[in-house]
């Protein structure tokens, strides 16, 4: 089987566009505009996120070991932020 060739898509929109069981590692996001996305069943693992905009994002059933920001483990964050909550 043919080997396919990467994808590049430069200067374009393409609101409502739907990816489905699609690989695509290695792949680099520069300069997109992914507001109101649903990513769902996705695999992160070693991702790295520069200059990002969460803002209102919701993360919610995520595995989150191994994962940092600014090179502080989530996981840390969320022990001692349930901590200070008391829970």
């Amino acid at each position: 089987m043919q080997q396919p060739s990467p994808l590049q898509v430069r200067h374009s929109i393409h609101p409502g566009s739907t990816f489905l069981d699609t690989s695509m590692p290695g792949s680099v996001f520069n300069d997109v505009n992914l507001k109101q996305s649903t990513f769902e069943n996705v695999a992160l693992t070693n991702a790295v996120f520069k200059n990002v905009c969460l803002g209102g994002a919701s993360i919610e059933d995520a595995n989150l070991e191994g994962a940092t920001i600014n090179g502080v483990p989530i996981t840390d964050l969320l022990r001692v932020y349930a901590q200070h909550r008391g829970v």
